[in-house]
């Protein structure tokens, strides 16, 4: 673990993925940048902009974002591993739903997940 890239001070971005708030987008779980509190759309998003932001930032650690979870990801290694505890809020708001938010949520989203999966 690279703790250097943590910083327990940094208040999260908001409820939602950045980028896909900015777009009128939706997303299925979401990531916080544990060095400046992004918060980005995780892998299994169509979008994954936790992985771009990690990328173009250099922040590699990132924290779910998820209610009850608190494991971190390092882009760096690879590695899921246990941290320290961040400033509040450390999720979203459950009643944002998964995937989300709620009403932003297509009908056919396991299907276009699939396919942008499979690509």
């Amino acid at each position: 673990m690279d703790d250097t890239s943590i910083d327990t001070s940094v208040a999260p971005t908001g409820p939602g993925c950045v980028e896909c708030e900015a777009a009128g987008s939706w997303w299925f779980h979401l990531r916080r940048c544990a060095e400046c509190g992004h918060i980005g759309c995780c892998d299994d998003s169509l979008s994954r902009h936790a992985r771009k932001h990690a990328a173009e930032s250099g922040h590699t650690v990132m924290q779910s974002y998820e209610p009850g979870e608190n494991w971190f990801y390092s882009f760096k290694t690879r590695q899921v591993f246990d941290g320290p505890t961040m400033v509040e809020p450390t999720s979203h708001p459950p009643a944002q739903g998964v995937p989300g938010p709620t009403a932003r949520v297509p009908s056919d989203w396991v299907r276009q997940l699939d396919r942008a999966h499979a690509r």
